[in-house]
């Protein structure tokens, strides 16, 4: 095992900084939207707590620090915004139950790439969980209205609905209040199974941690680098053993096989990684030399 997945994650919030990697055409930018504390034992499921408190330390409560990092996919006039973030529309109990860290927001580091919420013509979503999605919809003159009035929304077509049942086992995940000002814009669109959204950026709906998580790639089938989100299927750098598992995962069997092959394909490839919820490491590289897998961190380049 190298460094890099030994290594524990940061306690506190690191000061945002822009880092961009390339995949073909597409330039790629982690943005951020604060962080948010959760418990360890469920981002770990049935890891033993003496690894990954090594690798997450927890505070006294046993909440590790996760980031939320949407990041910003360009291409001449085409400008994607793959995940949002929680937002800010939270009220002060809700805050402290999830332990929200406003650090810097999706707006302030869309500001520093140049980006106007107008410019922005995509937002894909790899599934409809609040952390995920909630910044896509904002509080404009006492209604809830999409952040980016001009870009069209993508999401799993079984997120969204569950997003607006309620009753489900795993409704505290989800709300309607996410999702529904987007259609009532005539905004969404959603996929099943797999979906190009534009030339070169892609849609697999791969199932496990929740029925339709996906991830994304980017330059798949071109020439020069592929890329590929990898949303909650493997939400952070220390994540990258198909048995690390998350216990707030609803179908674990289905996680270890779509991670395990996908992972797998990442590493034989040399695929850029993009990491949501790790805290230090924003992109990386897999690498399979021996029986695990191992990280090659990523810096990209400042501009």
């Amino acid at each position: 095992m190298t460094a890099a997945t030994t290594r524990p994650a940061s306690l506190d919030p690191p000061t945002w900084e822009r880092r961009s990697v390339q995949a073909g055409e597409w330039k790629i930018t982690a943005l951020c939207d604060g962080f948010l504390r959760l418990d360890g034992g469920a981002m770990w499921g049935v890891v033993p707590q003496n690894i990954w408190r090594q690798l997450t330390p927890p505070l006294e409560d046993n909440t590790i620090l996760l980031a939320m990092r949407p990041f910003l996919v360009e291409r001449g006039d085409l400008k994607l915004v793959i995940e949002l973030g929680a937002g800010d529309r939270w009220s002060d109990k809700l805050r402290q139950i999830y332990h929200l860290i406003p650090t810097t927001n999706l707006d302030e580091t869309l500001r520093a790439c140049a980006v106007a919420p107008e410019e922005v013509t995509h937002v894909i979503a790899s599934h409809c969980h609040w952390d995920h999605i909630g910044a896509q919809v904002i509080e404009r003159a006492g209604e809830l209205v999409p952040r980016f009035a001009n870009a069209q929304h993508f999401a799993p077509a079984v997120e969204v609905l569950m997003a607006k049942e309620p009753g489900h086992a795993r409704r505290g995940s989800y709300r309607a209040e996410d999702v529904t000002p987007i259609e009532e814009a005539g905004l969404q669109q959603t996929w099943t199974g797999s979906r190009e959204i534009v030339s070169g950026v892609r849609v697999h709906e791969l199932g496990g941690h929740s029925d339709g998580v996906s991830v994304i790639t980017i330059n798949e089938d071109g020439p020069g680098e592929t890329a590929i989100f990898w949303a909650d299927v493997v939400p952070t750098t220390h994540h990258i053993q198909p048995a690390y598992i998350m216990a707030y995962d609803i179908d674990v069997v289905r996680s270890f096989e779509v991670r395990s092959e996908w992972m797998q394909r990442a590493a034989d490839e040399g695929w850029i990684g993009l990491f949501y919820h790790d805290v230090d490491h924003a992109f990386g590289r897999l690498s399979k030399p021996g029986r695990r897998f191992e990280l090659q961190p990523i810096d990209g380049a400042a501009w």
